[in-house]
């Protein structure tokens, strides 16, 4: 039998004297869960009948319990999800879905609808009283949802609901995942244990659903010993969303790995897969998903590869005029070396994808080594590197010189066999795109030569190099000019000549619309070609202080100038740059 008690369950509990006392499901979970004892709930419970105060007001007002630990222990005693209500916009939320009286009167905060059953933020989900109007008034079944009390107030005294034009705009052609489906072909037949783990099931496609309207980049699902959460990447931050009950852990890694078609018995070893969430009839959303095992289970972290933004097109990645117009000429050669540098999550793969997708067309024969393929890109060949099989990136490189290609996108170079094949195939008629880990890009030139790759071969191969970062952009919506000192602004690299009050900078702010003042994130390049001059400081084996020192006579801004054009026209703030371009 399972422990986990009726949502609206309200038992009449035995006193010391045998007489009955009736208290609510939530004083019952409470006792159960030894928060309370028994006599000091009746007390509670008699009190709030006196006043005509509802129970978790005298709870939660009186101290007796603070309002995170009583919903960690409603969420466990009657198996409902829990929900940091802080990490919602209420302006995505729906409406017209209930009465906004009911939802005052009764605490409740309407989150979605799924064919006929609503999902709904609670603190009390023993009242079986709210359960009932809600059903009667909307005719729909009922999910609940536990939320901090306090938090739920705080949410409802501000309006709990969007209204008609902001909620159309901030969800676009979505309502909170009513179109969204898993493919049949992507899940395996899990047999009785799809009834048994519904409410799993419906929570991992919800934190799916809302990780995509939130535009996140990554979800990470992270085992703690008394607690679980699921963070958001949104905007680069990582932002707790949820705290779900810690003994789902095991089912929920099970019900990824089976969408992801991963070895469900093996959670001694990391794993990666894929899987798909489809939209419409016409759009699907890959996901790649990583395993690894923890001290209390395995984490998982799913990252959301949507095919359009390699589709976005060059002009929205933030590259201003010149930087576009070199990059356009390089990719525009028949022969050469491409190379795109800058940490992890920078966006050297949308950079990569988009300069493919403009070479992609029925003349050209493309090829990609990748690890994984993160984008499906149809009229490309894509190969994903398998080192365990023998397959890394020189073998494919290799296996694509025999393939007639004329354009071969290498995921990452990391070793020198692979810039050597890289290399070779640059000099012998084919445009070869990469990626390297460095600084920017002056550095991978010299990094290059570390790794034992001859002067002559560098100078002859690589035409030109990107070195980017991604940085928050302002909110347009909230942003206000900052009034910052000129000394600020000529420390942080702004020149003299350019404090003539022609441009403001701004701050971010804050408002329902965005991430803490900021909405999306905005491009910083320094894009060099590699010119005559340059190729005879490679030749002469000259330092990367030398190679900037050209660079910079030849026009080529640094990471941290071209962050500071992005504050000038506006799009971004000096703090934010000074945090992604540190010198």
């Amino acid at each position: 039998m399972s422990s986990v008690l009726d949502p609206t369950d309200s038992a009449t509990a035995l006193a010391a004297d045998g007489t009955a006392t009736a208290l609510p499901g939530m004083g019952r979970a409470l006792i159960t869960a030894g928060l309370l004892t028994r006599e000091s709930a009746e007390a509670l419970y008699a009190k709030s009948q006196a006043r005509s105060t509802r129970f978790i007001a005298e709870l939660t007002g009186s101290g007796t319990v603070v309002a995170a630990d009583l919903a960690h222990t409603l969420s466990q005693a009657f198996g409902a999800p829990l929900l940091d209500l802080d990490a919602i916009d209420p302006l995505r939320l729906p409406r017209d879905l209930l009465d906004p009286k009911i939802c005052q009167s009764y605490r409740v905060v309407v989150l979605s609808k799924r064919n006929n059953r609503l999902t709904i933020a609670t603190a009390d989900p023993s009242d079986r009283e709210a359960a009932e109007k809600i059903k009667f008034s909307t005719q729909a079944g009922i999910d609940w949802v536990i939320a901090e009390y306090d938090k739920l107030m705080r949410m409802l005294d501000s309006g709990g609901t969007a209204s008609a034009g902001s909620a159309a705009a901030s969800t676009g052609d979505f309502e909170f995942g009513d179109s969204f489906e898993i493919p049949a072909e992507e899940v395996a037949d899990p047999g009785q244990n799809e009834v048994e783990d519904a409410p799993i099931v419906k929570f991992l496609h919800k934190m799916l659903i809302d990780a995509f309207n939130m535009r996140a980049s990554d979800l990470h699902f992270e085992p703690y010993e008394h607690h679980y959460r699921v963070r958001f990447r949104i905007d680069g931050e990582l932002r707790e969303y949820a705290s779900p009950p810690v003994a789902i852990k095991d089912k929920l890694a099970s019900r990824i790995k089976v969408i992801s078609r991963l070895d469900i018995s093996e959670k001694r070893i990391p794993q990666d897969g894929r899987m798909k969430l489809k939209i419409a009839a016409d759009r699907v959303i890959d996901f790649r998903v990583s395993t690894l095992p923890t001290l209390f289970g395995e984490k998982i972290v799913i990252r959301i590869l949507d095919p359009s933004s390699a589709k976005m097109g060059i002009d929205a990645l933030g590259y201003d005029a010149e930087e576009k117009a070199r990059l356009l000429h390089a990719i525009s050669r028949p022969y050469g070396m491409i190379l795109v540098t800058g940490p992890t999550g920078s966006g050297k793969t949308v950079s990569l994808y988009t300069c493919l997708n403009l070479l992609n067309k029925p003349g050209v024969n493309i090829a990609t080594a990748e690890d994984p393929s993160e984008i499906n890109l149809p009229g490309v060949n894509q190969v994903n590197v398998n080192e365990k099989a023998g397959l890394t990136f020189a073998a494919a490189l290799k296996s694509f010189l025999r393939q007639d290609p004329d354009i071969i996108m290498v995921g990452e170079i990391r070793d020198l066999e692979t810039a050597d094949t890289a290399i070779k195939a640059a000099q012998t008629g084919h445009l070869v795109l990469s990626t390297l880990h460095t600084n920017d890009a002056p550095t991978t030139l010299t990094r290059m030569r570390n790794m034992g790759i001859a002067p002559f071969n560098i100078a002859s191969s690589v035409i030109l190099i990107t070195a980017q970062r991604l940085a928050r952009r302002l909110c347009n919506a909230c942003k206000e000019p900052a009034d910052l000192p000129d000394e600020v602004l000529l420390d942080a690299g702004i020149p003299p000549e350019s404090l003539d009050g022609s441009w403001k900078a701004y701050r971010p702010v804050g408002c329902s619309a965005c991430n803490n003042g900021y909405k999306g994130r905005v491009g910083i390049y320094q894009v060099m070609p590699i010119t005559e001059e340059l190729q005879r400081i490679i030749l002469a084996d000259g330092s990367a202080l030398d190679i900037a020192a050209q660079s910079r006579k030849e026009g080529v801004r640094s990471l941290r100038e071209s962050g500071l054009q992005k504050v000038m026209a506006g799009m971004t703030s000096l703090e934010e740059v000074l945090a992604v371009t540190n010198i």
